[in-house]
């Protein structure tokens, strides 16, 4: 028990790290190919190797819809289409800083699932999250404003860019609560199947973008220059980390693995700093903030949990002697 507990928690953290290391990476390779077509060789690539994966441990069979193929698209089309295209695209529109506030709406997930969810199901967080909620946007507008939140407003150059990630991230925050809705089957399966549907949908977007002379299709000598940055894409943010996490989260629980989501700003800050990019006190007073929230959130939580199950366990006892 203890050493699945360890293995989950590797799983956890080698997966967030990945993603915290992603944005440094597209950034250096967006020098050289634009993201749009680094997203789709990354996730061709990753699905590719996805389905030959889902196909040696489950067999042919699981690549039945089963009646659930509108959700599965829409689903893959919010993780691998509006995530994938809209987060490189705006960490590439707003340069250096991009680095940073697309890592920064990243470890958002958890505080935007929870803003989600309250709309949804109508169902408002107590007081106590709903603080920590706060404190968590107040950190990200840190970072994405530098402080100067007049400048900002007027800036669209830096707006647009801004909401370009927020979407994304959202996006991605749909795809995992839609996770529930299929229930018996295997983690891999779904994202498997999300991953092909939403990539081909990315695909034709990229396609139909070429075709009106947005953008165009990247060199040979381009390709094999960015080479490095889509293996590590590939291979470590893309299949480890989707894979990795699910199965991190199934041993862990949910509670647990979304304190691992602190790594991906502090990886990206460590990250940056090594390689000399200009790293303002914004950015690390915004990354504080953010940690802050998800510990303080996640301890909340735990306490609360504690206390029902002590007041479920007294009514257990009460109830014989009544």
């Amino acid at each position: 028990m203890k050493n699945s507990v360890w293995f989950g928690a590797i799983l956890c953290f080698i997966a967030a790290a990945s993603w915290g290391a992603m944005f440094p990476v597209a950034h250096s390779a967006f020098k050289h190919i634009d993201p749009f077509y680094f997203t789709i060789i990354r996730y061709v690539s990753v699905t590719v190797i996805l389905v030959a994966i889902l196909f040696w441990k489950e067999g042919k069979q699981a690549f039945r819809f089963e009646g659930k193929g509108k959700q599965l698209w829409f689903y893959g089309t919010m993780a691998f289409t509006v995530y994938n295209l809209l987060i490189f695209w705006g960490e590439d529109l707003l340069g250096e800083p991009g680095i940073m506030v697309a890592s920064v709406m990243e470890a958002l997930m958890p505080m935007i699932s929870i803003v989600i969810a309250s709309i949804l199901y109508k169902r408002f967080p107590q007081p106590i999250t709903l603080i920590f909620v706060i404190i968590a946007f107040v950190g990200a507008i840190l970072v994405i404003t530098k402080g100067n939140i007049q400048s900002f407003l007027g800036a669209t150059t830096d707006m647009i860019p801004s909401l370009l990630i927020l979407i994304a991230v959202i996006g991605w925050v749909v795809y995992t609560m839609g996770g529930p809705q299929f229930a018996g089957w295997s983690a891999l399966r779904y994202s498997t199947l999300t991953c092909l549907l939403g990539t081909l949908t990315a695909v034709i977007i990229v396609a139909a973008l070429t075709i009106i002379g947005f953008i165009s299709v990247p060199s040979i000598e381009t390709v094999i220059v960015t080479a490095p940055h889509s293996l590590f894409m590939i291979i470590f943010p893309g299949v480890i980390a989707l894979l990795g996490w699910n199965v991190g989260v199934n041993i862990l629980s949910p509670l647990n693995a979304l304190l691992f989501i602190n790594f991906v700003p502090i990886t990206t800050l460590t990250i940056s700093i090594i390689q000399g990019s200009s790293i303002t006190i914004f950015d690390y007073l915004g990354t504080i903030f953010i940690i802050v929230s998800l510990v303080g959130n996640n301890i909340y939580l735990r306490m609360s949990e504690r206390k029902d199950s002590k007041q479920e366990n007294a009514r257990l006892v009460e109830r014989p002697s009544s």
